[in-house]
């Protein structure tokens, strides 16, 4: 195998890799989306907005 086609199939390796992490972030960033999506047709609430200690868990064992 002459040096040409060494340097030629790594440089091709490395745009593989490259595309495949680019595929991976689409994928991840399509797949948080419809979790998103989800979550608001299902209604279920969100507590970005509210003060410490309001929407958590309720002990009402007293």
């Amino acid at each position: 195998m002459d040096m040409m086609a060494m340097v030629s199939s790594m440089l091709a390796m490395q745009a593989a890799n490259t595309q495949t992490q680019v595929a991976t972030s689409i994928m991840k960033s399509n797949a948080d989306a419809a979790k998103s999506e989800v979550q608001t047709l299902l209604g279920t609430p969100s507590q970005a907005n509210l003060g410490p200690g309001i929407g958590g868990n309720l002990d009402i064992t007293a």
